[in-house]
């Protein structure tokens, strides 16, 4: 059957990415991703590696030199190229700072010379401090203080989304951002902080879980493959460019909750240990209570509602999570997989 048009995956390497790219050329499209594998992995991608429509590039954004060919093709972006992590973000925001803004920068400039649509992988971070039960999209946002490194994520995921708004509305560049929550399965590392992946690969080892704080902060977890769902459902449906949407689960647990549930359904002998904050980052450090999404917008513009159930997502991952971690990464800078 013939191929379908050009689709570029910023991050196309790394643990969303990955999966959407496979998605994206089950139906057909060419791909072409660029990737930096600072924080992704050839080995991500290692499914379809033989596949002819698939083009890979080994740089960041800012430095690819295909990027403009591509987007001179291409029917759409998908934007997920990002520094992310709790651990990265504490320990490195310089790098999380100008990585996110930069290649968020050049990638819209390119995008507006021939007004090729943009899907904007934010993040629920951009809410910040908010004490309400569930997020919605028109949310007043609570940033912490530039004195703490741990907001330094969500200021510039944020910038990133003014900068993509302003482009709507100044140059009619077609843009949609998703504000994706929580997700989780094959391919996600712990090695970022990341905390399922770090409760499994413990279980496993029969070590003890590690949970930050008191444990009673609640989260919601969303499958990888129902994220990578909404995000192409998203991009297929004409009425959401110039929107921001939730995209997350909305089955809501504490931590110590999960830790409970990773020992019980992996038959493990772990114990749970509570680890302070500032032990675990920094002194300071500030955590969400509680990130719930509302996804009513998503659910009405989509029709899309999450199907993976907790139980589900943490049996489905754990076959995929090593007891000790060796994914084979790639230095940037290496050469190209494939270049058209």
């Amino acid at each position: 059957m013939p191929s379908r048009g050009l689709i570029v995956v910023t991050g196309g390497a790394g643990f969303i990415g990955s999966h959407l790219v496979e998605r994206l050329l089950s139906e057909r499209y060419r791909v072409a991703v660029v990737d930096d594998l600072s924080t992704g992995s050839l080995e991500n991608l290692h499914a379809v590696r033989t596949d002819p429509r698939l083009t890979v590039e080994i740089a960041p954004v800012s430095g690819s030199r295909e990027l403009p060919r591509f987007m001179r093709h291409a029917q759409g972006v998908f934007h997920l190229a990002a520094a992310v992590g709790v651990e990265l973000v504490v320990r490195a925001p310089i790098h999380v700072c100008r990585a996110n803004l930069r290649e968020t920068e050049v990638l819209l400039e390119l995008a507006m010379l021939r007004r090729t649509p943009v899907l904007l992988a934010s993040t629920s971070e951009v809410y910040g401090r908010s004490t309400k039960r569930t997020f919605s999209e028109e949310d007043d946002l609570l940033i912490g203080p530039p004195t703490h490194a741990r907001w330094t994520y969500a200021c510039s995921k944020l910038m990133d989304e003014f900068l993509a708004m302003a482009c709507a509305h100044e140059r009619n560049l077609p843009v949609i951002i998703a504000r994706i929550f929580n997700t989780v399965g094959p391919r996600q590392t712990g090695r970022y902080g990341m905390v399922l992946p770090r409760f499994i690969q413990a279980a496993k080892a029969n070590a003890p879980l590690q949970v930050y704080g008191s444990g009673r902060q609640t989260r919601c977890f969303c499958w990888v493959l129902d994220t990578v769902e909404a995000l192409v459902r998203l991009f297929q449906c004409s009425q959401a460019w110039g929107e921001v949407f939730n995209v997350g689960g909305t089955q809501e647990v504490t931590i110590r909750a999960l830790a409970n549930m990773v020992i019980q359904l992996l038959g493990s002998q772990s114990t749970i240990q509570t680890v302070p904050y500032e032990r675990a980052y920094a002194p300071g450090f500030e955590d969400l209570r509680r990130r719930r999404p509302r996804i009513t917008k998503l659910i009405r513009y989509t029709g899309f509602r999450p199907r993976t159930t907790l139980r589900e997502i943490i049996l489905r991952t754990a076959p995929s999570v090593p007891i000790a971690n060796t994914g084979a990464t790639v230095a940037p800078g290496a050469p190209a997989v494939r270049v058209l």
